[in-house]
């Protein structure tokens, strides 16, 4: 991952966090300081950042808010300090309530993003200023170290073309933490019918399977916030096993952009996994990624051990297969 090293150093009241990514600087400066690449990465996986205000001039601002998985919001705001085109910028930055007023009773810092090249690409270094003790320890308590080392990591798909980052890969994992996983495919095909896919019950009966011999017997979706989904699975002629089936509801709708609901096994009273679908289409190709919150380590490490993963290829080269038919 590109982040390399983060420092809280509490006498000089700062948190620096240092990356290296595989682009030319100019690349790199590009997405930071477009609003659109912004979106993509800046804030952790289940609260992507939308810019609504991006002003790059000293005395100029930047507004955006920050989504959760049930719909919740935090917005912020920038206040452009410095601006050396190319190499750095430096910020106010502020918490705001919905109207892009200030929030005082939380913390302002300032912060520095500078750019520089490395050799092999570009060394990032990201220094934050606190006021004191209290600002720094409150933002360390509310996550602020590992969001921001979440949100860096994801820069590497929003630096390279789509099919260049992912394609031919397949399915791949990686554990963000102990509780989180994070699972992406390269779709050949366009984000409306990888959506249609994912929320139409009879297109999901066509390849939403897993291995080769089993079923979609039961596929209920009622596509509102709040609203059902129920899925169930039998095994086809000499398949061994049982079948099996989950039931969850939806927490937040984005249509053919963001998905997000909770899933549990039928006939069990848990354990409940949040599921944080994403899309995003580039040169008719769709990135899927699902950011899948487990209630423990346990309970991550226990279901990944059934091969799910490799059930998900399977299903997303069917879809592949079949999409055309959509």
């Amino acid at each position: 991952m590109p982040v390399t090293d983060t420092t809280i150093d509490t006498e000089n009241l700062t948190m620096t966090l240092v990356a290296e990514f595989a682009a030319p600087v100019s690349r790199v400066w590009q997405a930071f300081t477009t609003p659109e690449q912004l979106n993509r990465f800046f804030g952790p996986p289940t609260w992507p950042a939308t810019f609504t205000e991006f002003d790059l001039r000293p005395g100029g601002k930047a507004q955006y808010h920050m989504t959760g998985p049930k719909g919740e919001t935090s917005a912020g705001a920038w206040e452009f300090i410095e601006v050396t085109e190319g190499q750095s910028f430096t910020v106010l930055d502020m918490f705001t309530d919905d109207t892009g007023n200030p929030q005082t009773e939380l913390p302002q810092m300032r912060v520095t993003y500078a750019f520089e090249p490395n050799g092999k690409g570009t060394r990032f270094t990201n220094v934050t200023h606190f006021e004191s003790h209290e600002a720094l320890e409150q933002i360390v308590a509310m996550g602020g170290v590992e969001g921001s080392k979440l949100a860096f990591n994801q820069l590497d798909a929003v630096l390279q073309d789509l099919r260049e980052f992912a394609e031919g890969k397949g399915t791949t994992l990686e554990l963000l933490s102990e509780t989180y996983a994070r699972i992406t495919r390269l779709i050949n095909g366009p984000r409306h019918l990888v959506w249609r896919a994912y929320t139409e019950p009879e297109l999901q009966r066509r390849w939403a399977l897993g291995p080769d011999g089993w079923e979609m017997t039961v596929c209920e979706i009622d596509l509102t916030v709040g609203g059902k989904q129920r899925t169930e699975w039998a095994p086809v002629g000499d398949t061994e096993g049982e079948g099996f089936g989950f039931e969850g509801e939806n927490l937040l709708i984005e249509p053919e952009s963001r998905l997000v609901s909770t899933e549990r096994m039928i006939g069990t009273e848990g354990p409940t996994n949040v599921n944080d679908l994403h899309l995003f289409e580039e040169d008719g190709a769709t990135l899927v990624t699902l950011v899948v919150e487990y209630e423990s380590e346990e309970v991550r490490d226990t279901i990944l051990a059934t091969g799910m993963v490799d059930g998900m290829e399977q299903s997303y080269a069917r879809l592949e297969r079949v999409m055309g038919g959509f």
